[in-house]
């Protein structure tokens, strides 16, 4: 139960992180970083699924196919966030549909009214970065860590579960 348990604690940390930053220190997501959100959204619920279906005693089975799930979800995040990070170091071309989440323009008042409400966010600029990385290249590397502790708690033998040791020996 220790797999899936780290895997929905540290997704949930990852995401309510990502809201933190957003609505209390006014950081503005881009239409990527709302993307790399997704696999979150998906991946924690399933690590949750797994550590419930663990705690209820089902086969072991069902609680990996679980961590499977959410470490392929979580793998497609890592994917999310390298090609992100990439883009703001301009290694690469980020998407040509990224520059911001304005609404659509009716007529020209619209977009003039638009220009002093709307702040536009590009993808391949990061806000922010600590220790060289920006919010993406923390995305990827959170995500990679949650990719191998789910497949680790998936693919391990029953025999390094304490739970497990304790019913075969009873």
């Amino acid at each position: 139960m220790l797999a899936p348990a780290v895997v929905s604690i540290v997704g949930l940390a990852t995401i309510a992180t990502a809201w933190g930053f957003e609505l209390i220190a006014g950081f503005i997501p881009c239409a990527l970083c709302l993307q790399e959100r997704v696999p979150y959204y998906i991946g924690v619920p399933l690590a949750i699924a797994g550590l419930l279906a663990a705690a209820a005693g089902a086969k072991p089975t069902v609680a990996r196919m679980f961590l499977i799930m959410a470490g392929i979800i979580f793998a497609y995040g890592a994917y999310l966030g390298v090609y992100h990070a990439g883009a703001e170091w301009g290694w690469w071309l980020g998407p040509a549909d990224c520059g911001g989440n304005a609404p659509a323009v009716a007529d020209v008042n619209d977009l003039l009214g638009q220009l002093d409400t709307i702040r536009v966010v590009s993808c391949t600029t990061a806000s922010w970065r600590l220790l060289g990385l920006s919010f993406a290249g923390w995305n990827a590397v959170v995500s990679i860590f949650l990719v191998v502790v789910a497949m680790w708690g998936a693919f391990r033998p029953l025999a390094e579960e304490p739970a497990e040791v304790a019913r075969s020996q009873a």
